[in-house]
Order: structure tokens, then sequence, then C-alpha cells
């Protein structure tokens, strides 16, 4: 049975006192939560009194990028020798605001998972289709290609100690909404891919987020839905009150 796992994505969001606040709270608010696993992701500035806070608790620290060269003539990346001195565990990469804002490729995409793993981080690696890209019927392409290229070359083990984030870029933001049968339809196409690449045992193993709008409203039914292993928050885990609302209507599904 794969564990559900519920990450919050801080973006661009809180100073670092305000990230120590939050954090405060949700550690006391989920402290009994024990069949989820809980990673919050700040802003590179809050990690270090992030790690204070939820240092020897069941929320993990979460990186939101990270460099795929050790050190060297790299102004403003960090590497991964950095987040693992900060106790980072975790770390979303390719996410979709990367690949739109930032010129995140699928080749990238995949340098950086190799970092992570060479630190023995964990890596949520995110893949979605863009509204423009689903209305034309290109959404199993898009993905299909986002998964094949980011995971080219990595072994089953390997494979294995990753978390995959489907993101439908067209229903953040946009007014839509991915129904959790839309959503389930894709996170099997993403399973199916690693199966093709691996094994039917291995993709078995492999847990896959959905990213697209979670609320505490529809936590429940998503989580219920036989692919979705669990959530990357964006907006509401910037509430602890939403976040922890989130995390404990998982505990209330039954896989």
């Amino acid at each position: 049975m794969r564990k559900l796992i519920i990450a919050g994505n801080w973006k661009l969001n809180k100073t670092s006192a305000e990230a120590a606040n939050l954090a405060t709270e949700l550690k006391r608010e989920v402290s009994d939560v024990m069949d989820v696993d809980v990673v919050i992701c700040p802003v590179f500035t809050a990690l270090s009194v992030v790690q204070d806070v939820v240092m020897e608790s069941n929320v993990k620290l979460g990186a939101q990028n990270i460099y795929w060269e050790d050190a060297g003539a790299f102004t403003g990346e960090v590497s991964g020798p950095l987040l693992k001195d900060l106790g980072v565990e975790y770390v979303i990469i390719g996410h979709s605001e990367r690949r739109q804002f930032f010129g995140e490729t699928n080749a990238t995409v995949n340098k950086r998972i190799r970092a992570a793993l060479n630190h023995n981080l964990t890596p949520i690696v995110c893949v979605g289709e863009l509204l423009e890209e689903r209305e034309a019927g290109k959404a199993f392409d898009v993905i299909q290609t986002q998964c094949t290229e980011s995971l080219a070359g990595f072994s089953s083990e390997e494979v294995q100690k990753m978390i995959i984030a489907y993101e439908p870029v067209w229903a953040i933001g946009t007014g839509k909404t991915a129904s959790p049968e839309q959503a389930q339809e894709v996170h099997k196409f993403i399973r199916d891919q690693i199966m093709k690449l691996h094994s039917e045992d291995m993709a078995q193993t492999v847990r896959i987020q959905y990213g697209g709008s979670v609320k505490p409203e529809n936590t429940a039914e998503l989580m219920s839905q036989p692919d979705i292993d669990g959530a990357l928050v964006g907006g509401a885990s910037l509430k602890s009150e939403a976040f922890a609302a989130i995390i404990k209507n998982c505990c209330t599904v039954n896989k």
C-alpha cells in the first residue's frame, strides 16, 4: 500500500518570521497524524528557521528547487550539499511555474533529479499540461514526453525513490477545475508510463501526487481515487488551518 503524502509549496511567500510561525502552527495541528507523510517547502531564505521548528517532528522539510552542480561559479543557485546542510529531505523539481517562467526543460529537470538523488534528497518531479495543450487534445502526448525525458537514464530503484506530481496547469488559477475522474485518468496514465519504462510491480510502488487547486473540500474525493497518492498544495498550504484540514481529511480515506 502506498502511503499518502501531502506537500505544501509555499512559493514566493512568507518572511523567515512568518514561515516559522506558520510551521509552528502546522506542527501543532498535525502532531498526531502518522498515516500521512507531511512536507512543507518554504523559500530558500526561510529553510533554516523552519527546520529549527520542525526538527524531530512528523513535518518534513522540502525545498523548491535544486541546481545540478554541487558548487562553482553559478550565481543565484542553490545546490544539493547546501540543502542537505539545512536538513532538507525533499525537493520540488520541474514545477509548472519553473517551466513557464524560468526556462525549465525536461533535460534540466533530468539533471536536477540526478543531483537530488546523489545527495539522498527525495525529488518531487512535476509534470502537467497547459490549457491550450489540453484543449488541443495533446495532454497525454505532453505528459508522456515529460515522463520519458525527465526520467530518462534512471534505474527502477532510483525511480522508486521519486514522487511524481501531476499539475493540470489549466486548472490552476483559470476558474476551471479538474474532476476527480479527470485527475485519476491522468494519474493512471502516468503510472502506465512508468510501467512501460520499468515494470508493473515497480510502477505500483511509485507515489503520484495531484497538484490542481487542492482544498479541504475536495481532498477526500481526490485521495479516494486508486492512483492518486497525495497532493502538492499551493495556496491552501499558506494557512495552517486549511492545510491541516487537507492532511486530516486524507486520514479518512480508505484506499
